[in-house]
């Protein structure tokens, strides 16, 4: 019996087939409805073509329904599209909308002619005929049937997998060749090139201080031999020479005492030279000619240094000295061989952790 009921509908549906394909004319103006599929499942979708012929410059209004509007009891409008105009013979044009409908209810539905306004006049399709079907479900042999499926894995794709794998082991080299340079980095001891800061004594400090010791150890001596006031004129002289050196800045140890007084002449103390002159020519006759001087000379002649000293001496001269550190050129060489590694260390752990962060998303993408 439900074989039979099946085939009668079939015979009903082939005739409204049959029908889809006739016609309204009316002056010229036809309009033309057909349906594709005729028979669907509950909850899927066909589609209707609503087709009218005219004349070129016609005006037609087709029928407007909004998504999920109900064209009848039980069939749904889902969307509307229209397909353009299209030339036809004798100055005929043809214009097409494509209609979307659905139904969630089984059952055999007629659905009334669709209506077009061809400037301003009603024209009519002809009706359609749609199935809607159900899924027979027998339940006298339940057995017949199984539950849901597990969820089931998907198969390996090497093709899917290969390009997290080779950024494992690319990143597995470059952490290798990271730990390796860092290695060469640690046991390459740092050069360690710090400026001193030294804290000197003006040229009259230095000269005072050595002619107060001079002095103290003439003193203490007690010997007024020849060799003893050689070596007293010696030192006393050699302090004045650094000090003039310093001081003026010409290189008064290479000098002869006279050349020494002709350069200082020229210098804005030539006045406090008469006695330091006088120091120096002694000074030369007790080196040089045995001479032999009064125990009241030699204080004298220290005294004259201690203000010709006094007299020239500069005050505001820095009493701080930088020094640097010279490095040698295996030393710079090492220095810079650092560097480097410091900086290859630093760009390998950057790509390490960008290359990491692509494993790691690439990963999540496959298993999600």
């Amino acid at each position: 019996m439900l074989k039979e009921r099946i085939f009668h509908r079939l015979l009903l549906l082939a005739s409204f087939v049959m029908l889809s394909s006739a016609g309204i004319y009316a002056q010229g103006v036809s309009v033309e409805a057909t349906i594709s599929p005729i028979e669907i499942l509950v909850g899927e979708q066909t589609q209707v073509t609503l087709t009218a012929t005219m004349k070129e410059g016609a005006v037609a209004v087709f029928p407007v329904f909004q998504p999920t509007q109900p064209l009848m009891a039980g069939i749904e409008v889902l969307d509307s599209k229209e397909l353009g105009v299209h030339a036809k013979d004798n100055g005929f044009v043809e214009r097409s909308v494509v209609y979307t409908l659905t139904s969630f209810d089984d059952s055999l539905y007629y659905l009334p002619p669709f209506v077009v306004n061809v400037d301003g006049q009603p024209y009519k399709s002809q009706s359609l005929a749609l199935k809607v079907l159900t899924v027979e479900v027998d339940t006298l042999h339940p057995e017949h049937y199984f539950g849901p499926k597990s969820v089931q894995e998907n198969p390996f794709l090497w093709s899917e997998w290969s390009p997290s794998f080779w950024m494992s082991v690319l990143l597995l080299v470059l952490m290798a060749v990271g730990y390796y340079l860092y290695l060469r980095f640690r046991d390459n001891k740092p050069i360690i090139a710090t400026i001193r800061i030294i804290k000197r004594l003006l040229p009259h400090q230095k000269a005072m201080k050595e002619i107060e010791e001079l002095r103290v150890e003439r003193k203490g001596m007690g010997d007024d031999s020849q060799e003893s006031q050689k070596e007293y004129y010696t030192k006393l002289t050699d302090t004045l020479r650094r000090y003039i050196e310093e001081r003026y800045g010409f290189s008064a140890m290479e000098m002869t005492s006279a050349e020494i007084i002709d350069r200082l002449m020229k210098s804005p103390d030539s006045k406090s030279l008469d006695e330091l002159r006088q120091l120096f020519q002694t000074a030369d006759l007790v080196k040089f000619a045995k001479y032999s001087t009064l125990i009241n000379e030699n204080d004298a002649n220290l005294m004259s240094a201690i203000e010709f000293i006094n007299e020239t001496k500069q005050e505001n001269m820095p009493t701080e000295e930088t020094v640097k550190p010279q490095l040698t050129e295996e030393q710079q060489r090492s220095k810079k061989t650092r560097t480097a590694l410091k900086w290859t260390i630093i760009g390998i752990g950057i790509a390490s952790v960008l290359l990491f962060v692509c494993i790691v998303y690439s990963l999540y993408l496959l298993v999600a």
